[in-house]
């Protein structure tokens, strides 16, 4: 357990994520600056730079908590059953007002969908490595299937019938899983 001072930490970043993307999907990303964010957070600008180093970066604050899912979902006894069950668990959480609202935001924002795209590809080589060293694959056949389960993931997020679309994919995958 964490002591009082992680936790406060982790509290604080957590508000000042949180803050932002409502603010960000409420007046538009370029619309909001950051010391806006940090005196609706009451902190100062310099503590939310400690914090985040871009701005970006305020939207996209759990991309090491995924990481790390996705590595943990590798290391279960069935790969691919550890990478559904947590892709159900994800699908699970998922809000689908917010979830739509957040693609739109970083869909309408150059910015966003650039960072994005540089952290899922960050995902996508960390899941690809993870498979080859579990399942003793290649190289090319690894990279391919993270690609496909971290676009996997995404359909789901985005879906009307979040946990319909895991069941999908995952029949998909578990074809491509076989070769």
């Amino acid at each position: 357990m964490p002591g009082r001072r992680e936790r406060k930490k982790a509290a604080t970043r957590k508000a000042l994520s949180d803050k932002a993307v409502e603010m960000f999907i409420a007046r538009g990303f370029d619309n909001v600056s950051v010391r806006e964010i940090a005196e609706a957070v009451d902190v100062s600008a310099t503590t939310l730079l400690n914090y985040f180093p871009s701005k970006e970066a305020l939207v996209f604050d759990r991309e090491d908590e995924i990481e790390q899912t996705l590595i943990a979902a590798v290391a279960a006894d069935e790969p691919l059953d550890g990478l559904r069950a947590m892709m159900r668990t994800r699908a699970a959480r998922a809000v689908p007002a917010r979830v739509a609202a957040f693609f739109k935001l970083v869909e309408d924002t150059p910015a966003l969908g650039d960072y994005w795209h540089k952290m899922w590809l960050r995902h996508e080589r960390v899941l690809a490595k993870a498979l080859a060293k579990r399942c003793g694959r290649g190289a090319l056949w690894s990279a391919a299937m993270a690609r496909f389960i971290l676009d996997a993931i995404a359909l789901a997020e985005r879906a009307r019938q979040p946990m319909k679309m895991v069941d999908v994919a995952f029949g998909i995958l578990e074809a491509g899983w076989q070769v």
